[in-house]
């Protein structure tokens, strides 16, 4: 999931950029922008950076073994 962090870096993005005049509300605008925020987001599919990452890892190692195996392949049919 997103870190909430960010989540929180974007509501206080969003309140700083009320109106001074409304600015008495933006604390209650800040959680309302949040709970919008992490509701959107969690209908999302995503991904956090460490299944990313992980994936990545399994891509390359998967990588690797079908180029030697291509390697092993081409000096088989050589052979023949």
């Amino acid at each position: 999931m997103i870190d909430p962090k960010v989540l929180d870096d974007i509501a206080n993005k969003l309140s700083d950029a009320i109106p001074q005049s409304v600015k008495n509300t933006g604390d209650e605008f800040a959680k309302q922008a949040k709970q919008i925020l992490q509701n959107q987001l969690a209908k999302l599919d995503l991904v956090t950076r460490e299944e990313f990452d992980a994936q990545t890892k399994v891509l390359q190692r998967t990588r690797s073994m079908l180029e030697e195996l291509e390697q092993k392949l081409s000096e088989l049919e050589k052979k023949s």
